[in-house]
């Protein structure tokens, strides 16, 4: 599968909110660095993550462009709420051994209507 197939993958299992299914898009060892947090390691990680997400919040991801160069892919996405954000993939061997996502969080807990967390700014 080439980076770009396994990102437009990942959208399809992201809307569809299937952790399972997109735990299983990672390599054991991959890192998870959304920006706004510390990156997370391995699988199980990523997995405590979707959940805590997508139990909190109604998450849709919809494409405005995916580039691919050798095993990179990057993603740039909006939502139907309005937030907007980019994420790279790094691919190998079929499984995303890496991915950095920029977005802005802040205006993530406004759009979601969720509490910012007493420690955000800190």
């Amino acid at each position: 599968m080439s980076p770009r197939q396994l990102v437009e993958t990942w959208v399809e299992r992201f809307n569809a909110a299937d952790i399972p299914g997109l735990v299983a898009l990672y390599a054991s060892d991959a890192v998870n660095h959304q920006v706004v947090t510390a990156p997370l390691h391995g699988r199980d990680a990523i997995e405590a993550m979707f959940h805590t997400e997508f139990g909190r919040a109604t998450m849709v991801c919809l494409i405005e462009n995916i580039f691919e160069d050798g095993e990179w892919a990057i993603l740039e996405w909006r939502d139907p709420l309005g937030l907007r954000g980019c994420g790279f993939f790094r691919v190998r061997d079929d499984r995303i051994v890496f991915q950095r996502g920029y977005f802005d969080q802040l205006s993530f807990f406004r759009i979601q209507g969720l509490p910012v967390p007493k420690d955000y700014l800190s």
